[in-house]
């Protein structure tokens, strides 16, 4: 992701990593996400500085063999988060309890796309 001025000082650029599951032994690191998002100091997402700059808090999911999609960074009415690629909600993919988990790197963190649940690992926290 690539530097922005008009950010305030708590973005952050964050990548997530596929952690260990059956199919993936020692995890994926060609599958994941890069999200440019507001956290405070204790790394959790901080939902009034989400809310002044929608546009700015960007996904882009990769997959190896796969073209990367590109998405924001939304909240459902009652607080749950979720990447929204495209109009509907068919390719939403649904953050497990982000407004509680603290993106630290090495931390873990779950998302449910296409009905499964995978975990990924905190690869980086960085200004972007």
């Amino acid at each position: 992701m690539t530097a922005r001025t008009d950010l305030t000082p708590n973005f952050r650029a964050v990548r997530l990593l596929l952690a260990r599951e059956k199919d993936h032994p020692a995890g994926e690191h060609e599958v994941g996400y890069d999200i440019l998002v507001p956290l405070d100091k204790n790394g959790q997402l901080v939902s009034a500085e989400w809310k002044s700059h929608q546009e700015a808090c960007r996904v882009r999911r990769f997959h190896s063999g796969e073209n990367d999609r590109i998405g924001r960074l939304r909240r459902k009415p009652g607080g749950q988060w979720y990447f929204d690629y495209a109009e509907g909600e068919r390719d939403d993919e649904i953050g497990f309890r982000f407004g509680e988990e603290r993106f630290v790197t090495g931390e873990y963190l779950s998302i449910t796309s296409g009905g499964s649940q995978h975990t990924y690992q905190i690869a980086r926290v960085e200004k972007p």
